[in-house]
């Protein structure tokens, strides 16, 4: 299947309603749940990086997880965060999460980061190596750092049927995005002289602890 270059930014209000209100709480309680497995001495405290945090999800959960943290959320569409603003505020984190419009690659600001973490935003990059410019800049040889994507299929067929099964009762615009992700060619650990190890969670995914 060859690679269909789709937009960095989700800059579409219709993608930020239909992300927001999609139901990704499998994934999500996944990614989380293989960070606590992976980083068993992380308890929580010092500033958490989620690089494409869209409407927050992730991060919301990682603060009910560990909530000693300060969390510091980026995307470069205002459209993803706007959702996310909101069910901050609603559930009382804005003291501790905090959403900024940019893009990446991000400057190191102060000290590096404890964690960072990106779910599903390598995809979307034309240059990947802004990631690992960013995840060289921010992180030391202490930080827990986690980045998940998906693995390109070998077929047009096989990517719509997984669209099929796990995308099946969201919203039409959520599902072309989540098909055109599937056009991932994935390079997980290349570039930027970071020490990473890819696992692959399933058939779909992989990550690197």
């Amino acid at each position: 299947m060859d690679r269909i270059i789709e937009p960095e930014l989700m800059d579409d209000p219709e993608q930020g309603k239909a992300y927001a209100l999609a139901d990704f709480s499998g994934p999500n309680t996944q990614f989380l749940n293989l960070f606590a497995d992976k980083f068993t001495d992380f308890v929580g405290g010092g500033k958490v990086l989620d690089l494409g945090c869209g409407p927050a999800d992730i991060l919301i959960r990682f603060v009910d997880r560990y909530p000693d943290c300060e969390c510091i959320g980026i995307d470069g569409a205002e459209a993803m965060l706007a959702p996310g603003r909101k069910e901050i505020v609603r559930k009382n984190f804005d003291h501790c999460i905090h959403l900024r419009c940019q893009c990446l690659p991000v400057a190191k600001e102060g000290n590096t980061f404890k964690a960072i973490i990106s779910n599903s935003l390598l995809h979307h990059l034309h240059h990947p190596r802004d990631l690992w410019q960013t995840i060289n800049e921010c992180a030391d040889p202490c930080t827990a750092i986690m980045i998940m994507d998906l693995f390109r299929p070998e077929s047009t067929a096989r990517a719509r049927a997984i669209v099929d099964t796990y995308a099946a009762d969201e919203s039409p615009v959520l599902q072309q995005d989540f098909y055109q992700t599937f056009s991932l060619r994935i390079s997980m650990t290349s570039s930027a002289e970071l020490d990473l190890i890819c696992s692959v969670v399933s058939q779909e995914t992989c990550y690197t602890p």
